[in-house]
């Protein structure tokens, strides 16, 4: 399998690729394909009835499971290497039992819209980068997840592909870049305006 990587995407590492499960995938479009079928069924899976909390440590790692279990052996599993993004590998439980309970407290005392809080929860997600590919696109489905309970809708995500390079993903990482560095503005305004 050769892998090309879209910009602002996580390369995975020699042994990562080892836990491709099938192994008839040569090229990067029949590996995007096959993932996006094995989200589409999970995707499927989490909206037909209450699933679980989005809040939960547990629940977040049995997401990427759902999302990629036909794809990779590690779904659903902490990444053991660091990455191009993302905190420390050590350091991910407390990064995301800090976070969890950071996007509680906001719940509780309404600090943000609930538009807000899913996005905050998203670019954190994606920020500490808990799983070794797949986390955008599983931060994307657990903010869906969240604003759901939230507000009783899903985020857009412009409408379009973000897997692919193009304009739209570029737009999408700019956005992620802003909150990187403490603006969510530009966050709001594509999940909202796109």
């Amino acid at each position: 399998m050769r892998f090309e990587y879209a910009p602002g995407a996580t390369p995975i590492d020699p042994d990562e690729a080892k836990g491709l499960i099938p192994a008839h995938l040569t090229l990067q479009r029949e590996l995007n394909e096959y993932e996006e079928s094995n989200i589409l069924e999970a995707t499927a899976w989490l909206f037909a009835r209450r699933r679980g909390d989005p809040l939960d440590e547990r629940f977040i790692h049995v997401v990427h499971g759902r999302m990629f279990n036909q794809t990779w052996k590690w779904a659903g599993k902490s990444r053991r290497t660091d990455k191009n993004i993302g905190v420390s590998w050590f350091e991910i439980p407390v990064r995301l039992r800090q976070m969890l309970g950071d996007v509680r407290a906001q719940i509780e005392h309404q600090a943000y819209s609930p538009v807000e809080i899913a996005a905050r929860y998203h670019h954190r997600l994606v920020a500490i980068h808990v799983i070794p590919n797949g986390n955008g696109r599983h931060a994307r489905l657990m903010a869906d997840l969240l604003l759901t309970e939230l507000a009783g809708r899903r985020f857009e995500w412009g409408r379009g592909s973000l897997v692919a390079a193009n304009e739209l993903r570029a737009r999408y990482i700019a956005a992620l870049q802003a909150a990187d560095a403490g603006d969510c503005q530009p966050l709001l305004a594509f999940l909202e305006n796109a």
